[in-house]
């Protein structure tokens, strides 16, 4: 007889959570929640070379590819759909796929993950490379259509990770890089949108955070490979050029002009006292890293 997973396993603190009030429920799952960052702080050296791979990835114009089912898959749906507005990055560069298609991402789709042939179709549906990397995201850990995914991609020579709860699941035994954070049973059994679902969240921020960092999309804390592209963006992009180069408002918005709205450029034309395509030029030898550009001797 197979053994219940973790994931699947009745939760000794909320065996009456039925009998509980609002307030005891609300402590209780934040009692929960706390094996969360403890089953993170587990997987760092995973997660950190997972980060290096993607990061070296983005560097030779390859892509980042989650793939998953149910929970899973939108997880990784959000996260590449958010890294646009965060990083400027092009949409291509991050993708996320979801089992069942854009459907699944509102409505379960019966039995979309139950095909090895699919997540391998999705993946070949969207071009995939050798220099891209595949991570697959699991709580099982034995999804058919991200095993599927996992065997296409690795057929390609592609790098791939494995998000999972379960120690010892498939998925671990089948990736290049596993990153298996136990989190123990939810406390509404078998609902892995809880404690599992907020693991995963927290590995894909820093999975993406991360390489972005690595890529040169910050300087110190700062978003700064932005293009002033609407009011919101014309209105950050000036206040971090104001607090990089200690220019005015007024004196930022005409240096982003003079550099059609490029945050990096503009720091780099006053910083290096310099015009918008040499420092253009100082970017592009520096790899587009703002700090080495303003660093870089000579230019």
């Amino acid at each position: 007889m197979n053994q219940v997973r973790t994931t699947e396993q009745r939760n000794p603190a909320s065996m009456e959570i039925d009998r509980l009030s609002a307030i005891e429920i609300a402590r209780l799952m934040n009692e929960e929640d706390q094996h969360v960052l403890h089953a993170v702080s587990e997987v760092l050296e995973p997660i950190a070379q997972a980060v290096e791979a993607v990061a070296d990835a983005f560097r030779r114009d390859g892509r980042l590819i989650y793939i998953g089912a149910g929970t899973s898959g939108r997880l990784g749906v959000l996260d590449a759909s958010e890294c646009p507005p965060t990083f400027n990055s092009d949409p291509s560069q991050v993708v996320g796929l979801i089992a069942g298609g854009t459907r699944a991402l509102t409505r379960a789709v019966e039995g979309a993950e139950d095909s090895r042939e699919q997540g391998a179709a999705d993946l070949s549906g969207i071009n995939l490379q050798p220099h891209d990397v595949l991570v697959g995201i699991a709580t099982s850990g034995r999804t058919p259509y991200v095993l599927g995914a996992v065997d296409y991609a690795k057929s390609l020579g592609c790098t791939t990770v494995g998000v999972s709860c379960n120690a010892g699941c498939e998925l671990e035994s089948r990736v290049e890089i596993p990153i298996t954070a136990v989190v123990g049973p939810e406390i509404v059994s078998g609902s892995t949108r809880l404690k599992s679902g907020t693991v995963t969240k927290l590995i894909l921020n820093t999975l993406t955070t991360g390489a972005m960092i690595l890529v040169g999309k910050t300087y110190g804390n700062l978003m700064v490979d932005l293009r002033a592209s609407n009011t919101k963006l014309v209105d950050r992009t000036q206040r971090i050029v104001s607090e990089l180069t200690g220019l005015s408002s007024e004196e930022s918005i005409e240096l982003l002009k003079t550099c059609d709205g490029e945050l990096k450029t503009a720091v780099v034309v006053h910083l290096r006292d310099c015009k918008p395509n040499q420092a253009r030029g100082l970017l592009d030898a520096s790899g587009g890293h703002l700090r080495a550009a303003l660093e870089q001797k000579g230019g």
